[in-house]
């Protein structure tokens, strides 16, 4: 039975009907290219995607630094020699 909206309902089809016609259309399609799935993942899966291959937080030298800070031991004349060089390097 097939139902075509509230007001076009059709009685009992056979068996051999419609649905013999729709197997041989799709065997005659099997010689053609095959028809191939793609994905396309959007600029915001692949940030995502990056961020996930992050290394872990150490969250025991960042308690280390913050201390380090508070107390005013952080910077050091080494640190920043070192910070100076790098940034010189960067721009030179």
């Amino acid at each position: 039975m097939q139902i075509h909206g509230p007001s076009h309902i059709h009685g009992a089809q056979a068996l051999s009907g419609p649905h013999l016609n729709r197997a041989n259309q799709v065997s005659s399609f099997q010689g053609s290219t095959p028809i191939q799935d793609e994905v396309q993942i959007s600029e915001l899966g692949q940030l995502l995607d990056k961020v996930h291959e992050l290394p872990e937080i150490r969250a025991d030298l960042v308690a280390r630094i913050r201390q380090e800070i508070a107390a005013g031991t952080y910077e050091t004349e080494e640190k920043l020699s070192i910070a100076l060089d790098r940034l010189l390097d960067e721009i030179g």
